[in-house]
């Protein structure tokens, strides 16, 4: 059974930046894709940056992240990373890494449940 584990939340200003981690085992990450979610209070998770297989490539922001978060990955760790900057208060939520199959098209795959698995989380707060 596919594990996800989330790292790298905290407290931070706006303006400044994080670096979450998402390390994943039972599964080789290079022919999955990855997507982050972020869930606000009383909301629904919502697909914010995505990156398919190593193969194909393919990146997507949501546009209000845009320009601000980068999403890569590492072999060597099997992990995705989301790289998020100029960070708003906005951006406060618990952010969720998943694992899907490799996805096309322009868009992150929004729908959760339409991913193999999903992590607990970990919590960004964006706060003065």
């Amino acid at each position: 059974q596919v594990q996800l584990v989330e790292s790298g939340g905290g407290l931070v200003q706006p303006g400044g930046s994080v670096k979450l981690t998402c390390t994943v085992s039972q599964l080789n990450l290079d022919n999955y894709g990855v997507g982050w979610f972020r869930q606000g209070p009383g909301k629904e998770p919502e697909a914010v940056s995505c990156i398919s297989s190593r193969r194909d490539g393919n990146v997507h922001h949501v546009d209000s992240v845009k320009g601000r978060f980068t999403v890569s990955r590492d072999k060597s760790s099997n992990a995705v990373y989301l790289q998020m900057d100029s960070l708003k208060c906005e951006d406060t939520g618990l952010y969720i890494c998943a694992v899907r199959p490799p996805f096309y098209g322009s868009s992150c795959p929004k729908n959760l449940n339409d991913y193999l698995g999903w992590g607990q989380g970990t919590q960004v707060t964006v706060s003065a």
